[in-house]
């Protein structure tokens, strides 16, 4: 199955900025969309196994900023038993990036990443993510470790940051386009010279026979309306319970709430959860719980399958704003080609090297 994608950045290096800005480093993100099977169990997906290999990881670690350093000299310290890296964010949904395009194994293990992602004894991160190489004719690879170890499919503010990543370890300028292979099918990211992201199309067709469209669910003794959607990842959906259909979502205590719906037993594979408020039908506000990484600033495929379910369920038009804790994304489902568009940032936060 195919996922397209198209990107607008600058080729320099970006300097650090703040959470909250929202600049020029855009990324146009499309997928098609598939609703998950009746009694709201998911299909068998693709996902990569990770190895189970165990690497100790070192306390200590260099930090660079990134402000008059370029990619080459960043590239050409080959210390021994060093890691490079660069940390990307995408509105506060932050990622360990590592140049893995040398070998077909990540240079770190699941269990080194969790201690990496540490935000108090590591670098701290939401997940570590591993440009490889390409498999079956891609150019490229992508594998990401959650914060906890465990390996999804994809990661929506991921792949953003990664081909950021991969256009600036490659020093790619003007027009450019490349295939990225991950555990959620294909990926092909475009830069464009001229500022503006490209419709690309894919084969992978929707799948809206066996659709969950607000759907009971009984979590912790409350019957929840959800509704289910993969992005090539999974995600359920809920504005509500039954006795409320207005959820109030920065009341919610999702440290306790979270983990139940992800654990649920009605997901094999686990889930990732939207709690959705709507303003308007084309304003809306999520908070989110991500299978393997627990609450995070932002959920780009989440941010995707929240206006999919909302659109579905007559709470919101096909293109709205989606604010998250970490900003805001720009959503749109194409009517016409059924395919999902988000744009949003991919920022540089640091650049960094930590002994294995």
């Amino acid at each position: 199955m195919a996922i397209a994608a198209a990107i607008t950045a600058p080729l320099t290096t970006p300097s650090h900025r703040s959470l909250s800005s929202i600049s020029a480093n855009t990324i146009r993100f499309a997928s098609p969309v598939t609703l998950q099977s009746n009694n709201l169990k998911f299909a068998a997906g693709r996902a990569i196994q990770c190895p189970s290999f165990r690497i100790s990881a070192a306390s200590s670690m260099r930090i660079e900023a990134p402000e008059n350093s370029s990619s080459d000299s960043f590239l050409d310290r080959k210390e021994s038993g060093f890691v490079h890296f660069v940390k990307y964010h995408g509105l506060g949904n932050d990622f360990i990036l590592v140049d893995n395009r040398d070998t077909t194994e990540p240079k770190v293990s699941p269990d080194q990443a969790v201690k990496l992602c540490d935000r108090n004894f590591g670098i701290g991160a939401d997940g570590v993510i591993f440009a490889m190489p390409g498999v079956n004719g891609t150019d490229y690879t992508m594998r990401i470790f959650n914060s906890d170890g465990s390996e999804p499919e994809m990661c929506g503010n991921g792949i953003r940051c990664l081909a950021k990543f991969i256009a600036e370890l490659e020093n790619f300028h003007g027009k450019k386009s490349f295939t990225i292979h991950t555990g959620a099918g294909l990926i092909v990211p475009e830069i464009q010279d001229d500022g503006k992201a490209s419709d690309v199309p894919t084969k992978l067709p929707p799948n809206r026979d066996q659709s969950v469209v607000k759907s009971r669910l009984d979590v912790d003794g409350r019957a929840w309306n959800v509704t289910c959607v993969s992005m090539g990842n999974p995600h359920c959906v809920t504005f509500g319970t039954e006795q409320s259909q207005d959820l109030q979502v920065d009341e919610l205590n999702l440290a306790d709430i979270g983990p139940k719906f992800e654990h649920h037993e009605v997901f094999p594979a686990r889930t990732n959860t939207e709690f959705v408020q709507v303003f308007s039908p084309t304003h809306l506000k999520m908070r989110v719980w991500e299978r393997g990484a627990g609450e995070t600033l932002a959920c780009g495929t989440g941010a995707c399958a929240v206006v999919v379910a909302a659109v579905l369920e007559g709470r919101a038009a096909r293109s709205c704003t989606v604010d998250l804790p970490g900003g805001p994304l720009d959503i749109e489902w194409s009517e016409k080609d059924n395919h999902v568009y988000m744009t949003g940032p991919a920022e540089v936060v640091f650049y960094g090297s930590v002994p294995l």
